[in-house]
């Protein structure tokens, strides 16, 4: 246990330091959009292509670990569809329970198996999210689709927003030059290496300096739903998955912290685009962040001896 307690106190103590630099507007308020677009575009692709391209992949048995996540996902959604059958919830606020759900933040996600696992437990989260981010695009898109009548949505600008997903083309690209052989030169190589360096840190201030406190007792059923499926119910599912499928304790593991992780910022920007709750988002993402600390740590110590 502590081990886990290590691990995770740094990480979420750069997520608080982020949500204080918020709150004496350090350095400006508009310093963190564009800090934002370098760690989204730049920084994190960075660290997953020079991760990715320098690791050994020879011994990487993915399937079952990959399909642990996506299934689990799928039998999240059906129950989530299930259950607002019987408890309706307005079209708009269910997209919000949807993403807040099914979406997972990557920032904290990576931070945290690097942390515990060192390379090879960021190459299998690196894994994991390169088909993991496109399902939960196309669900979370669908769902708005169903349920939001005058939601703006385009099969060519759905996969418009797979294709062109920076951390998915980083996978791919890590990936490829691995794959193939290719040995990058020493420069170009040291390059991706000094600004992966800071990719984790600015993404986890960054996570921080989005954390709304304001309002989270406004919306109580819909964000115990959210949250409850989310940080509980999810974990309890992918790891009865992956004791079936016969993963290994890392791998397991790392499908616990990803089952576990707080949803992703991304999900307040989809809902303000497509005409979902904004401000349930809003809590959804606030509250999920605050408490993931405490459940991952319990989750974690399921399987980590």
């Amino acid at each position: 246990m502590e081990h886990i307690i290590t691990a995770l106190i740094p990480i979420f103590s750069l997520i608080l330091i982020g949500y204080f630099f918020r709150q004496i507007k350090f350095p400006s308020d508009g310093f963190w959009p564009s800090a934002d677009k370098l760690t989204y575009y730049v920084l994190m692709p960075s660290l997953l292509v020079y991760k990715l391209s320098t690791a050994s992949l020879d011994s990487l048995d993915g399937f079952n670990f990959v399909l642990t996540g996506i299934v689990g996902i799928l039998i999240l959604l059906f129950l989530l569809i299930v259950l607002n059958k019987k408890v309706k919830t307005e079209g708009a606020s269910f997209t919000s329970v949807a993403q807040g759900a099914v979406r997972f933040n990557t920032y904290v996600f990576l931070a945290l198996c690097a942390s515990m696992f060192g390379d090879e437990g960021l190459i299998l989260a690196a894994l994991l999210i390169t088909f993991a981010i496109p399902l939960i695009n196309i669900i979370c898109i669908t769902v708005f689709a169903l349920y939001v009548s005058d939601s703006k949505l385009t099969f060519f600008s759905l996969l418009k927003s797979i294709v062109t997903n920076p951390l998915i083309l980083a996978c791919v690209i890590g990936g490829g030059i691995n794959y193939v052989g290719i040995t990058l030169p020493v420069p170009v190589e040291k390059i991706f290496y000094i600004l992966s360096s800071a990719a984790l840190p600015m993404g986890l201030l960054s996570v921080g300096v989005g954390l709304e406190l304001k309002g989270l007792m406004s919306t109580k059923n819909e964000l115990f739903i959210a949250t409850s499926f989310k940080l509980i119910l999810a974990p309890l599912i992918m790891y009865a998955i992956g004791i079936a499928l016969g993963l290994n304790v890392m791998a397991l593991s790392i499908i616990l912290i990803f089952s576990a992780m707080p949803t992703a910022p991304s999900g307040f920007v989809l809902a303000r685009q497509l005409g979902g709750n904004i401000k349930l988002m809003s809590s959804i993402i606030t509250l999920q962040t605050l408490l993931s600390i405490f459940t991952i740590a319990v989750i974690i110590q399921m399987v980590v001896k």
